[in-house]
């Protein structure tokens, strides 16, 4: 609050749709509408926070939860094929079937 205050005419806040920090729900709950909320950061150092952010972390980088990785493995071989078949063409070999 004291910053708010310090940087009052200096500045225009973000507005907490798209700014909000979980210790307002902590202290302001009656200032929030999760529903509306775009935006969610937080700072704080607790070990539940850092299980739940360890866990994310390991849910965002399983491959098996990833719905594009067949895609990109397609689009890799599709490339590597093409950047074959240019190198051949180049020095002026068939492509072989």
């Amino acid at each position: 609050d004291f910053l708010n205050m310090y940087f009052q005419n200096m500045y225009k806040p973000i507005p907490l749709v798209y700014n909000l920090a979980l210790a307002m729900l902590w202290r302001h709950q009656e200032n929030v509408d999760l529903d509306i909320v775009k935006f969610l950061h937080y700072c704080a150092a607790r070990e539940d926070i850092k299980k739940l952010v360890s866990k994310w972390w390991e849910i965002y980088n399983d491959e098996s939860l990833d719905f594009r990785l067949g895609e990109r493995r397609k689009n890799a071989e599709s490339r590597s094929e093409l950047q074959q078949i240019t190198a051949n063409a180049l020095r002026g070999e068939m492509a072989k079937p």
